[in-house]
């Protein structure tokens, strides 16, 4: 036999290029165009997210790349912020937007995990998703924020005492993505602080001047990014009873144009939509 076929690394080295035996070709490229075209389907199912249909497409897609490599990052980004998306621009009934922000949070789990010294860290058995947060690193913002995302949203809808439980790890990860990248998403982590600091009850911390800071500037880090706007209104405005601000930034959210950053249209036409909602809600919210 020549030695040269023998599957080692050394010998390859050894013997120098060679080109493949032909079943070995035969079984490789399938897999190969396969998992390509898998993909293919997926990204262009995902480019039409603001159609229910097309982002379950993608998510199902991207749930079996994911099964045929664990470690693709961007697969479990995507996963993560998918069924973060599903829920909160799609679903509309209680129960379904938990479960679905839940496997938005599990596959955000996974994601995080991928960081091989963040999972050491819980292996110990004495540390916590929250302490185990300070070995995250830049390639692990979009997996700390689409899960703490997802899990502040999972914990506002079942009420103020599982906020209040899942607080620290939201806030170590948000804490994370600002020490990291606090341009991430469109000034994401001051958005969330904006939010957080209106939203928690005066007993825990709440602070609107915090908050409005907050908000301002991630407007100003992203002033064409729409959910800032509307999260500021529902939050901040409707805490300081201030309708007119409310008002002002909804009617900036719908009057403006939804592909102005084209890779996220689909989300700025779901602010659009929830812009709407809320302004309608305007009566019942100011007295």
């Amino acid at each position: 036999m020549n030695r040269c076929w023998i599957p080692s690394i050394a010998f390859a080295l050894a013997c120098g290029p060679k080109e493949a035996p032909p079943v070995a070709a035969a079984a490789a490229a399938p897999a190969a165009d396969a998992a390509a075209g898998l993909r293919a389907e997926a990204d262009a199912a995902w480019e039409q997210r603001g159609d229910k249909a097309q982002l379950q497409a993608a998510l199902t897609r991207y749930a079996q790349l994911h099964a045929a490599a664990p470690q693709d990052r961007e697969v479990l980004v995507r996963l993560t912020r998918g069924y973060y998306f599903l829920g909160d621009a799609h679903e509309s009934e209680k129960d379904t937007k938990l479960a679905t922000w839940q496997t938005a949070m599990d596959w955000g789990q996974k994601c995080v995990q991928l960081n091989a010294d963040y999972t050491a860290l819980l292996s110990k058995g004495n540390e916590t998703d929250e302490t185990a947060a300070r070995v995250a690193t830049k390639d692990d913002v979009p997996c700390l924020y689409w899960t703490a995302t997802a899990l502040g949203k999972w914990s506002k809808l079942n009420g103020i005492s599982k906020s209040l439980k899942n607080l620290p790890t939201v806030k170590a990860y948000i804490a994370k993505v600002a020490e990291l990248q606090p341009d991430y998403f469109h000034g994401a982590a001051d958005r969330y602080w904006g939010a957080y600091y209106a939203a928690i009850p005066s007993f825990a911390g709440q602070d609107l001047n915090k908050s409005k800071e907050h908000f301002d500037k991630s407007i100003a880090m992203a002033p064409d990014y729409l959910g800032t706007k509307v999260l500021m209104a529902e939050n901040w405005s409707v805490k300081k009873q201030d309708r007119p601000s409310y008002e002002s930034l909804l009617n900036e959210v719908i009057a403006a144009d939804a592909a102005k950053i084209p890779e996220i249209t689909p989300e700025m036409q779901a602010e659009q939509a929830k812009a709407k909602e809320l302004l309608a809600q305007a009566d019942e919210l100011f007295r």
